[in-house]
């Protein structure tokens, strides 16, 4: 109440800062007044906008306990849903192998009925190193996951859970635990040796084989059984390199039975009791689809169409839920909690997809570049959810299969529905095609796996092939959509106009974690492919006149998520000010400037207050609110403008908009090296307009001061001179974070930049105070408050 009461003053105070501002049109260049006029009446409207999405939050609770009761068994099965989970990974280099095992490893080990889920992990790289890598992830998931299961190990991805000692205990057996860990903790070493020796051993193994074989220069991969890798080869051969080889379908672990099979005591080969404990492993399939000259493959949105048929002929699962290759299950409940939103008999049927807030691990304590995005996660997010819901933010969703296949909410449907209505858009596949009024039955189970003979593979094989979407809907209509940066937004946006809603799930411990960029250049080009692809949705969807299914505060929502880079424009234009006045002397955007600077004052004063509030009803903290603060700010300079020229010159010239650009992650995170990624500088031209700004606003801060040592001003315009000074020292304080990424190692000692900030301030007023002497031939100090140069600016709300 109190939050909607102050935006009700702002947006007043507001409404009387232009109708003052439109009867004072007087300023020293009207030009340049009506650039601020319109900045600033664009600010408010994108405040308005981000502020209508959290009128109303809704905090919903899943209860885990209730789900357990009705649908868990006496007899230890289970009546949940069937569910299949999809993976993705691309390159073994820049999303290390280690994460991506890990994370198979906690999907292996949740706690879900293990007859009841199956995982796809899509290598969109076709590389026999994931290939292998999940082998030797399967072998050593038979010890892990009855471990984790025995002493109910949290989290279950081992990276993470042995990086940390003296957790609490919480299993059953507490006498075997110590000799139990300690045995995993070496199995889990070796697993690792294991996989890092993939990186040699293939290419030995390979080059061993060649030489044996008759063939003179032949410089296949191949697979451990001398037969060649169908996929990408270690050096590229037509039909064997990136773009261009043949699909692979492989079921690693089949299909369990529904009876438990317990484990043996420990013996002299098996030094770990498992007797009473569920040996079972999940389903567990490696994709690698078709690559082909001539055909747009549409990156990750491509490979997860490719998921959703394969795992329709497989399992079928009426749900599904995703994940990037670098993140993993962090709270083995995760997929019971979404369950809960999923089947509540309130508005289950009508729930699309569930979206879970991203968090991370090996970020900075400070979170400099602001990677745990809180204030978006659990302040916009939440917001939503008291209307049609979130958006769609990528991995960790969990959605309905059959909303994907662009089929209606039961709210929008009548009674004699047909989930298939035109085949044509579904491909020619029958056996998919027969498989999707089944998946809209979220209590149908497959009563016995499919029998992978050679016609059922050639079927696997037909639905992964580039030309099966040809002529059909995957890609609009159907599926992940297509041809934009952030397939992700644009899918839940298809999702909610046909009406479905979404949930907002935040559970404690959190569900899921993973790996974030932490080095400047890295994040900033991840920023740049969200707002570009944002600017993207916004001119080619319209989210404001969308259908009449998707409620009027979901549209502003979806408007204020897409248009949002529009804003650097304006706020560059004040950041760069300071230069007129550096040239040109006494210079006021608007007059009188004493009441203009009030208004503002105001209405920032108000901002930062209902950002207060804000925070604390979504439970977080200071830091998350000024680091939300600071890194718009270093979007805004160094990544929004470029987006919003790349959409401009795409819509004039009808070229390509933002492309992909897989983000790299740390490759390591031993003591040693943690969070070496922070301090290394890596130069792109992104870097330079935010370093045009940290000059100019420096030089106003040094020009100043010899403008008030040398000149002779009156007490008003030192005045108007310090509003300017704030001005700038803030501006440096909002992109402290960029500035100590283009540091390096020198930002282990924040003193050292401030240290360079005062000699540059002091060196430029120098400058200033010689070029005035030059100028005048004499240089007069003034001590006391007399007439001189004032510093008027401005800043937008």
């Amino acid at each position: 109440m109190c939050n909607r009461l102050l935006t009700l003053i702002r947006l007043v105070a507001i409404i009387l800062f232009f109708i003052w501002r439109i009867r004072h049109p007087y300023a020293d260049a009207m030009w340049l007044w009506w650039i601020s006029m319109v900045g600033d009446f664009w600010f408010g409207v994108n405040w308005l906008l981000n502020q209508a999405a959290k009128l109303n939050p809704v905090r919903r609770d899943p209860n885990i306990a209730l789900l357990r009761q009705q649908y868990d068994l006496p007899d230890g099965n289970s009546n949940l849903p069937w569910l299949d989970i999809f993976i993705n990974t691309v390159d073994p280099i820049n999303e290390p192998m280690i994460y991506t095992m890990n994370a198979i490893l906690s999907l292996l080990a949740v706690d879900y009925p293990v007859d009841r889920h199956a995982t796809y992990l899509s290598d969109d790289g076709g590389s026999i190193i994931h290939y292998e890598g999940l082998l030797e992830t399967a072998r050593f998931g038979a010890l892990w996951v009855p471990f984790c299961r025995k002493h109910s190990i949290e989290p279950r991805a081992p990276e993470s859970y042995f990086s940390v000692k003296n957790r609490p205990y919480t299993g059953n057996a507490p006498d075997e635990f110590v000799n139990d860990y300690r045995l995993m903790s070496r199995e889990y070493d070796e697993f690792k040796v294991r996989l890092d020796a993939l990186f040699t051993k293939i290419p030995q193994r390979s080059e061993a084989y060649n030489n044996a074989d008759s063939k003179q220069g032949s410089k296949a991969t191949l697979m451990a059984d001398g037969t060649e890798w169908p996929g990408t080869w270690f050096e590229p051969a037509p039909n064997h390199k990136r773009g261009q080889h043949a699909g692979i379908v492989e079921v690693m672990l089949n299909q369990p039975s529904s009876e438990p099979q317990v484990g043996s005591p420990a013996s002299g080969d098996k030094p770990l009791d498992f007797s009473g404990v569920d040996m079972r492993l999940p389903m567990l399939v490696y994709i690698s689809r078709e690559k082909s000259p001539g055909y747009d493959h549409q990156k990750k949105a491509g490979a997860m169409n490719v998921q959703l048929r394969v795992s329709a002929l497989l399992t079928n699962a009426p749900f599904i839920i995703n994940f990037d290759g670098d993140h993993y299950v962090h709270n083995s409940q995760a997929f019971r909690a979404a369950m809960c939103f999923m089947l509540d008999r309130r508005e289950g049927d009508n729930t699309a997809f569930v979206q879970f807030p991203q968090r991370f691990d090996d970020v900075d304590p400070t979170d400099r570049y602001c990677n745990h995005n809180r204030i978006f996660f659990d302040a916009t997010l939440l917001g939503l959810n008291g209307f049609q819901g979130p958006s769609y933010v990528g991995t960790g969703c969990m959605f309905r299969r059959i909303a994907l296949y662009g089929v209606d909410p039961p709210r929008w449907r009548p009674d004699d529905v047909k989930f298939v209505d035109n085949c044509n858009k579904f491909g020619n596949s029958v056996p998919f095609i027969n498989s999707i009024p089944l998946a809209a039955n979220q209590e149908w189970s497959m009563t016995s796996p499919p029998a992978l003979d050679e016609s059922f593979m050639a079927e696997l094989n037909s639905v992964m092939k580039c030309a099966y979407e040809d002529g059909t809907e995957f890609g609009k209509g159907i599926g992940w959509v297509y041809n934009i940066a952030t397939e992700d937004v644009v899918t839940g946006f298809r999702l909610h106009k046909t009406g479905w809603r979404s949930m907002y799930c935040r559970i404690e411990p959190d569900a899921f974690r993973g790996t974030a960029p932490i080095n400047l250049t890295e994040r900033l080009f991840q920023i740049l492919r969200w707002s570009g692809g944002s600017l993207d949705m916004f001119f080619a969807h319209y989210p404001l006149f969308a259908s009449r299914r998707l409620s009027f505060m979901q549209r502003i929502a979806y408007t204020n998520m897409t248009a949002y880079p529009v804003s650097s424009i304006f706020l560059v234009f004040y950041l760069l000010f300071p230069i007129i006045w550096i040239f040109r002397g006494e210079f006021y955007i608007q007059k009188p400037f004493p009441t203009y600077v009030l208004y503002l004052v105001i209405v920032i004063a108000m901002t930062e207050l209902i950002g207060m509030i804000e925070i604390k009803w979504a439970g977080l903290t200071l830091l998350d609110l000024i680091r939300n603060e600071q890194f718009y700010m270093v979007g805004s300079t160094a990544v929004y403008p470029l987006a919003v020229l790349h959409v401009v010159l795409k819509l004039l010239f009808r070229g390509k908009g933002i492309s992909f650009k897989l983000t790299a992650k740390q490759a390591t995170s031993g003591d040693t090296e943690k969070f070496a990624d922070l301090y290394r500088v890596e130069w792109t031209r992104l870097l330079i307009p935010s370093i045009v700004v940290v000059v100019v606003n420096v030089c106003a801060i040094g020009t100043a001061i010899a403008r008030a040592v040398v000149a002779d001003w009156s007490l008003l315009q030192m005045a108007d001179a310090s509003m300017g000074l704030i001005f700038n020292v803030w501006i440096l304080l909002l992109i402290y974070p960029f500035i100590l990424g283009i540091m390096g190692h020198w930002s282990k000692r924040p003193y050292v930049l401030f240290i360079l900030l005062v000699i540059s301030i002091i060196v430029i007023a120098l400058v200033d105070i010689a070029i005035h002497a030059m100028r005048t031939g004499f240089v007069r100090f003034h001590i006391r408050h007399s007439g001189g140069a004032s510093f008027p600016t401005s800043w937008g709300f």
